[in-house]
Order: C-alpha cells, then sequence, then structure tokens
C-alpha cells in the first residue's frame, strides 16, 4: 500500500474523514439533520448531522478503496476529488441561503477546493503505470 500514493492517500484522506465524521455529532447536538446552520466542528468548519453522515460515507469509501487496490484507490480519489471540487463552487452559492442543507460556510468551502485539489492531482497524476496492478 504505502509504494502507491492513491492507496495512502485513499487510506488517510477515508480514516481522517470518518474521524471528522465522528467528532461532528459531538458538536451538533440539536442541530436539526438537514438545518442550515450547524455546531462549530473545531470551532471553525460547520456541520450538521447530514454533513457528518456524508463525512462517515465519503471517509468508508476513501479508506475501502484505500485498502483495496491501485485501480479503485484512483477511481474513488479522482471520482470525490471531482465532487469536492463541484460541492466548493456550489458552496460559494450556498452559504447563507435556504438550500444549504449541508450547513456550509467559508472555512468548510476552502476546506473542499484544498481536498478535491489534492485528491485530484494524486487521483489523476500518480500510479499511472500501475493503474491495473494490485499493488
Amino acid at each position: 500500500m504505502t509504494k502507491s500514493p492513491n492507496r495512502l492517500l485513499g487510506t488517510v484522506f477515508g480514516a481522517v474523514y470518518i474521524l471528522v465524521g465522528l467528532l461532528g455529532f459531538t458538536v451538533t447536538n440539536g442541530v436539526g439533520f438537514f438545518a442550515t446552520e450547524g455546531g462549530l466542528l473545531l470551532g471553525l468548519f460547520e456541520v450538521n448531522i447530514f454533513h457528518n453522515v456524508a463525512h462517515l460515507i465519503i471517509g468508508a469509501a476513501l479508506l475501502l478503496a484505500g485498502l483495496s487496490n491501485v485501480k479503485a484507490a484512483r477511481t474513488v480519489n479522482s471520482v470525490i476529488g471531482f465532487a469536492y471540487l463541484a460541492l466548493g463552487f456550489l458552496g460559494l452559492f450556498l452559504v447563507g441561503s435556504a438550500l444549504n442543507i449541508l450547513a456550509l460556510n467559508a472555512a468548510d468551502n476552502v476546506l473542499h477546493f484544498a481536498s478535491a485539489a489534492v485528491l485530484l492531482a494524486v487521483g489523476l497524476g500518480a500510479d499511472k503505470r500501475a493503474a491495473g496492478v494490485t499493488a
């Protein structure tokens, strides 16, 4: 696994996103599932219960793909990278609106863009020769 940047990134990001999802529940007591304003995780990132569940699902997908094989890790890293890129742009318009069902704030948007950049750079740029090999 450590020979593949995609598998390593998927495993690490997956574990981190699962941890973030679980920690999010510590600040969402009394927050509605789709509330447009949520609790502050680490005093910075706004989350609601839906946002926490999304982190758990994304974390599980990244972790499972990272532990699986290179092709799965590349695919999942790239797909989630594109999804985070889209969410970053969409989040710019959702903050402060009634459609903000993930309780996004500016800090979330910055983190989503950063995650997208890393996931896409590795997903699209690393392990090209080993894409069909289970390293």
